[in-house]
Parts: structure tokens; sequence; C-alpha cells
């Protein structure tokens, strides 16, 4: 359909129509005859009684084939103008293969994989029935108290802008200059607009206090980068941003998002958001939640009857909002279009159910979910080289973790815990029954704490053993093995939305099950499910090696076992700091510089930029993560040592895997800018290589520093760069620095 026929398609709606496509319910509105549904869903949702769901624009969370083909059938039959529903889903980290969790799939530092795995998610989604899914979430987050860890990307913009290209363009596909949303593929939208996971305390849903400098420089580029990939959805934030809460920041979403980052697309709220806007204090009653999210650009009032019950009211008489008004339904019009939705109001559906077989679950699925998960893997600690271990190593396998199959995280709301390989199960691959036993030892959780969890405290089993007899076990099952293997983390259900923690570390049980095992002089190899950094300290000094597992996805139990027996070499490094206590809170690698800064060469000196209870750098840093080989680097050249504009500083160096197995290095660049108009971080990862280099293999690796890497926004938030010495340090992690040089950069226009 051109512009000119949706253009008329709009013209032709009444008010009452128009309004119609910027809601989305749930598909229970759809279900039985009207008089159900008026007692029902639209009561219930609080909608009027002379709301006519045949008008509604999307449909949430339904994820069945058949019943998306009998919902769309039945719309299409009974609404006036034909115009086809969106089905819109959480499809965060895979449909059914679930991948890993999005703040994993970041350590793997592999985007092509990553990308390749939205790329398998859009096609089972497209096979199911979906046309939109919420992802991905870029939101960057420095504090693993809150609970959404898990969604994003970590702490590094850099690392940020490079997970929403590569989410973006797996679910829409690379071709960015077409609008049209090819076959297999669906549509993607980018979330929380903006800085939602910057919450004061870490706390859900909590304010975000802070400046436009850091608002610019750290937190919008991701978003930025999934607009350019081409996302043709936005998601608007539930936190106020400096007092405004963001569905109704006009700022933020007009002048920010539309006319600075260029989005012409579909602005959705999250859950029941416009309504909060009530809550916030912002609004003082729906009608002026409803006038106040449609002045701020919000497009599709996802869950609430805000925009149901009182746009009609808002912009009778207003000349301009009833622009806003055409202006919304043309988006959600266009999105339509862009699928393909007016030719195909099914997307080849109603041919895809009557196929003998589709791509879910398939083994190629399967196999990228393995891989992925192989390369999220953080190997945090290996005294002695106790890993890999020997087939013939009798292992003792200990932990609520040990068979658990929920090991999908919070949002993988389509994967089945049947599918989905635990660790027992991996391990069995590679040792023989005879050497391995196992046993829970603990529980997940203490009892009493289970009533935090809310409503998903019933997912937890019963526990039925006594805590001692479980423990006992455990101490006999350590007793006769050679090495303990102790599968320990959090429940899937105190991490993700809403489960913000105050002290993320394991949970009591697991401390008391992990100190009896450490008496017993037996060497332990722990295992840490979670879905944000726990705070590990004490931890390990207990253990002799660490494996961050995150929560791994359908394929985990495999991808941990290849690791721990060493088919597979870890390669993952942390895109999110681990701190050492609550109180480092919020810590990350590139932090601004002090004017007394914690000098190591001024020893304990008081007065200075640290704490005086703790050691002040975290437990392990942005970027880290060990490898059963060892790697040496060495600089080559570097040219030139003065750069001009137009120009590059061209670094080549020598990367030798110096150990006895092969495996990947990723070798990171840091720059610091000495001095500038403004505070600058002490280091800003710009670039980074992972290669793969068999045992005595060299490799020269090259990088290009332009100017684009070195501009920042200024005091007028101009994005800008300025003639200045810059630092340059290339290591294995933003501490483990192996090479370091420096060059100035001297414009043309400054130069004399």
């Amino acid at each position: 359909m051109d512009n000119k026929t949706l253009l008329d398609k709009l013209n032709s709606l009444s008010i009452e129509e128009k309004i119609g496509q910027l809601i989305q319910l749930t598909g229970d509105f759809f279900e039985g005859d009207m008089d159900t549904v008026v007692t029902g869903p639209l009561k219930k949702l609080g909608l009027s009684a002379s709301y006519n769901v045949y008008n509604t624009g999307s449909i949430l969370n339904i994820t069945n084939p058949e019943k998306i083909i009998r919902l769309q059938t039945d719309y299409l039959e009974k609404s006036v103008h034909k115009i086809p529903l969106l089905f819109m889903a959480d499809i965060i980290y895979g449909y059914r293969t679930i991948f890993p969790i999005p703040i994993a799939q970041a350590c793997s530092w592999n985007y092509e994989g990553i990308e390749h795995a939205a790329s398998v998610a859009a096609r089972e989604c497209y096979e199911e029935g979906v046309h939109v899914t919420f992802s991905p979430m870029v939101d960057i987050v420095r504090d693993p108290r809150w609970g959404r860890v898990m969604e994003s990307p970590g702490e590094d913009t850099l690392l940020a802008r490079k997970y929403a290209q590569s989410v973006v363009l797996g679910i829409q596909g690379r071709n960015v200059e077409s609008t049209a949303v090819p076959a297999n593929k669906i549509a993607a939208c980018v979330k929380h607009f903006a800085a939602y996971g910057a919450p004061v305390a870490g706390r859900e849903y909590n304010a975000v206090d802070m400046s436009e400098h850091a608002l610019r420089e750290y937190y919008l580029p991701g978003y930025q980068a999934a607009i350019e990939a081409g996302a043709k959805l936005v998601m608007t934030a539930f936190n106020t941003l400096n007092g405004i809460p963001a569905t109704g920041n006009e700022w933020l979403n007009r002048d920010v998002l539309r006319q600075e980052m260029n989005f012409d697309g579909v602005l959705i709220s999250d859950y029941a958001a416009i309504e909060e806007l009530i809550m916030h204090g912002y609004a003082k009653d729906e009608a002026s939640a409803a006038r106040l999210a449609l002045l701020a650009g919000v497009d599709v009032d996802m869950k609430t009857a805000i925009y149901a019950n009182q746009l009609e009211n808002v912009i009778s008489g207003n000349v301009h909002m009833l622009e806003l008004l055409n202006e919304a339904v043309y988006r959600v019009l266009k999105l339509k279009n862009d699928l393909g939705l007016f030719e195909d109001p099914f997307r080849g559906l109603q041919e895809i159910v009557k196929l003998p077989t589709s791509s879910i679950l398939s083994d190629d699925h399967k196999k990228a979910a393995l891989s992925l998960a192989e390369e999220s893997v953080v190997l945090l600690k290996n005294e002695h080289e106790l890993l890999p271990l020997s087939k013939h190593t009798k292992v003792a396998l200990i932990g609520p973790y040990a068979e658990e199959n929920s090991t999908l995280g919070m949002w993988a709301i389509k994967g089945e815990e049947t599918d989905t390989v635990n660790l027992k199960t991996g391990l069995l691959k590679h040792v023989d029954p005879d050497n391995l036993t196992v046993c829970r030892g603990a529980y997940m959780m203490p009892v009493h704490a289970r009533k935090n969890l809310g409503k998903y405290a019933d997912k937890l089993a019963a526990e039925t053993i006594d805590e001692e007899v479980l423990l006992q076990q455990a101490i006999r099952n350590a007793n006769e093995a050679d090495v303990i293997v102790l599968a320990l983390g959090e429940s899937i259900y105190q991490s993700g939305e809403g489960g913000s923690r105050t002290n993320p570390t394991l949970p009591e049980p697991q401390l008391k099950l992990l100190h009896e095992l450490s008496l017993l002089g037996k060497k332990i190899v722990l295992i840490v499910y979670s879905g944000r950094p726990l705070i590990l300290t004490d931890v390990a000094e207990k253990v002799d090696a660490i494996v961050q597992a995150w929560y791994p996805g359908t394929m985990g139990g495999e991808a941990l076992a290849n690791i721990l027996y060493g088919k597979v070499n870890p390669s993952g490094k942390l895109a999110m700091t681990f701190p050492r206590s609550v109180g480092q809170i919020p810590v990350y690698y590139n932090e601004l510089n002090t004017g007394r800064p914690n000098l190591k060469e001024n020893g304990t000196y008081r007065f200075a930029s640290r704490y005086i209870d703790e050691v002040n750098e975290p437990l392990y840093p942005f970027g880290y993560g060990k490898s059963y080989t060892s790697f040496e680097y060495s600089l080559l050249t570097l040219s030139p040592k003065e750069m001009k504009t137009n120009e590059s500083v061209d670094i080549r160096i020598s990367v030798s895997n110096t150990g006895t197995h092969d495996g990947k290095e990723t070798i990171q660049l840091y720059i610091r800018d000495k001095f500038a108009s403004v505070a600058r971080p002490v280091k800003e990862l710009k670039d980074f290589k992972k290669v793969f280099l068999q045992s005595g293999e060299t490799k020269i690796v090259e990088f290009s520093i332009d100017e684009d890497m070195l501009k920042f926004h200024g005091r007028g938030m101009e994005y800008k760069s300025e003639p200045g010495e810059f630092d340059v340090y290339i290591g294995s992690s933003s501490q483990e620095i192996l090479l370091s040089f420096s060059f100035i950069f001297l414009p043309e226009d400054k130069h004399e």
C-alpha cells in the first residue's frame, strides 16, 4: 500500500475508529459473546461498555498460531474497515529455543552470534504468528541490585550500541534501506526509553535522577543505535527522569526521540504506564493522563482504558490534539503496512500451520543456542588449573541447580523446562555414571523468604525433605568424590522485573551448604546461576574455581559441561562489574576521575576518594574473564603519534597463545582523554577484537583510532572532539592493561 492509499485509509476512519487503533488489549476481549465481554474483561479494565473491541489496533501476548488465525479472522469479519490486528509479545531472548539471558549474551562479545540468536527468535515468532517483539532492551545498568540486569547488555555504552544494533538486525533483517519487514522476520521494539536502568538505589520502578550530560553520554547511544538499525517501535519507560515520567515527557519523546534521533516509528507505552502517570502525581486524572501522553507522542496505550475512554473528549474542539491523534494513527497503520498485513493479515500463517515441520526447536536452532551459551559463560577463578576436569575424576554434583531445569530466566515466557538440558544431563555426556553422584544439598532459598516472591512463590516446588537431611547427603557424596561441582545461584524469580535485592548474594541455605562443604578439604568448582552480578567476595575464598553461568538457556547444561570437561575453552568476558560489597554499588569501570583519586602510590592516604574498610577495586572488573590457556601481547607498530582531522592512529599488535589449549581472546582497547572542557572518564572502551588462536599460534590484530572515537558531549551538550593528549590502553580487561601509549589529536584548523 503506497503512502497516498495509507492516508486515504486514515482519513476514512471516524474519531472512535482512530482511537481504537491506539489501543492494545489481550485476546480475552474477543472471547465469547459481547455480553460476556462487557461483564468480564471490559469491566475489569475499566473500558466503557460502549467501546467497540473491533476497532482495537493490537493484541498483547497471544502466541498460539491457531488462536491468532481465529482472532484475526473473527476481527476482520466484524470490523468495518478491515484493518488487521497487530499481535505483539514479550519474546526477549528466544521463543521456544531459549538463548542465554541478554546480560550473558553481552559477555560473549560475539555480536554475530547475538544477531543470529535474534534471527532464530524472530523466525520462531514468525512461524507462530507474532508480529512484534518487545526486544531489545538496551538500558545501561550500573547497579546489580536492580532485578532487570538480566535483560540488559550491561554497563558499557559501546557494548549496548553493538547489542542494540545486532538484535534489531537479527529480528528485522539487514536491509535497513527498505521499510518492509521480510518473511521470517518481525518488528523490533527497543526499550525502555529512557534511562530505565538507573533507578535510585536499584529499586524497581524508582525515580531516575541524572544529569543531561550523563543521559546523553552513556544512556542514549544504545537506543540511537537501535533506531539507526531500523527498529520499528520504541517503548517508554516506567520511571521518572529528573522529575518527569518518561511516558508523559514531551521533551524526551518528541524533542530527543523524534527530532534529534529521527525516530518516525511507533512509540508504545509500557504496561499500564499511561495510567500510572496519575500515580506519579504528574496527571491529576485519566483525562489529564491521556492528554499528557498524546502530547508526549505516545502512539499506543498498552493495556489501560485511558486512551479508549478519554481521548475523544481530549481532542474535541482542539485542532492540535486532533493532528497529534492523526499522526499516531498513521504510524500504527504504517507499521501494519510495513509488515505486509494489508496484503496478508496472517503473514503466511495459514500456510505455515499446514506444513509438516517447523524450525521451532530445530537442531540448527539448538546448535545456535549451545554455541552462544558456551561463549557467554565466564570463568572467574581457576586456582591451580583445576579446570578442565578429567572424565575419570569422581565428581559429586551438589546444589539446587544440579538437576534444575528452571534455568531459562524470568522472561522466557514460551520456554519449556522439559526442553532444557540441565547440568546433570550435560555432565553425563562426558563422565561415566559411576563417577558421578548427584544431590541437592540445600533449599534454593529460605522457605520464609518465598513470600517476597508474590505470585511466583507458587512456581517453586514445595520443600518436603528436611534441610539437615539434604546437607548430610551432600557431605556423604562429597567425601566419596575427588571434586565437588557445586551448582548454586539465585532463583530465577529473585531476578527479573520486580526482583530488586538489597543484598545480591547467594541465598542463605546455599551459603550454609558451601561453608560446610568447604570444611571437607575437597576441591570445589562453583557454578553460579544468576540474572545479575552477585557479591561473591567471601564465597570466592572457599572454592577453587568459579564459573559464572548466568541463566544459560535451553542448552545451558550441555554448554557448561563442555566447558567443565575442556571440550570448549571458556572465552566470556564480563559486561558488568562484580562488586566486592553492597557499599561499593553503583560500581563501574568508566567512572570520572576526582581531584583526589585513589592512587596506589598514596597507600592508605586518608584524604583520597576511597573506602577505608574495603579494598577499593571490584572483585571482578568489567571485561574480565579467564581462559584455560594464556595469551601474550606485544606492540608491533603505531602510526602516527600525532593525528589530524580525517586521519587515524593505526595500531598493529601481536597476540600469541602461549598455553596448551586452543582458545579465544577478546583484546580490548580503551582510551582516556587526559584533558577536556568537561571531566572525562578514567578510561572508555572504544574497540575490541575477539580472535581464535590455536595453542602456539600468533596473530596480528589491528586497531584504528579515528576522530569519532574521541567525541563526547561538551558543556552545551554539543557532540564534538577536542584537541589534546590521549592515553590508549590495550588489555584483556578494564584492569588488566598489557600495552599502553599516548598520542596527540591536533585538528588541522587548530594546527599552526
